[in-house]
């Protein structure tokens, strides 16, 4: 499956979508319609299709978004430095979409190597595990735990 970001792609993202992805913007917290998702699949890039995290990965850190481990694959994934807001943080960009999805944290569970990717809803879509396969998705279904 080739990912990548299109006009086409860009110009169907809602405002927030486009606020979030394009200019690199967060949506409040508590707000993301997958906050608090639990059901079995994974999340991919809103605008490449890119897949990103898998809800085996997925955890509630009660902090306004959704949380994840760790990336289901590594490479679809850039981290980039961030000092905007007179902070040092890590940013989470997809690799091909080049969508902004959030940032990576050091505060994340000890048992599962102690990272926190705190990413945007309005950055992902998610593929139920049922329709992985049919999406295009069909490598990953072993990767996807229920939840």
């Amino acid at each position: 499956m080739k990912y990548e970001k299109t006009k086409q792609a860009v110009a169907s993202l809602t405002p927030e979508q486009f606020r979030v992805t394009q200019q690199s913007g967060t949506e409040r917290a508590f707000t993301g319609a997958l906050t608090d998702h639990k059901e079995a699949g994974i999340y991919v890039d809103i605008v490449s299709g890119e897949p990103l995290f898998a809800s085996g990965d997925k955890f509630h850190s009660g902090c306004g978004w959704p949380s994840f481990t760790k990336p289901i694959v590594d490479r679809y994934v850039a981290e980039i430095s961030d000092v905007s807001h007179g902070m040092r943080r890590v940013e989470v960009r997809s690799k091909h979409g080049d969508s902004h999805l959030g940032h990576v944290f050091d505060d994340g569970p000890a048992d599962t190597g102690g990272l926190r990717y705190c990413i945007n809803s309005a950055s992902l879509r998610f593929v139920h595990r049922d329709d992985m396969a049919a999406q295009g998705y069909g490598d990953f279904v072993d990767q996807v735990e229920d939840v």
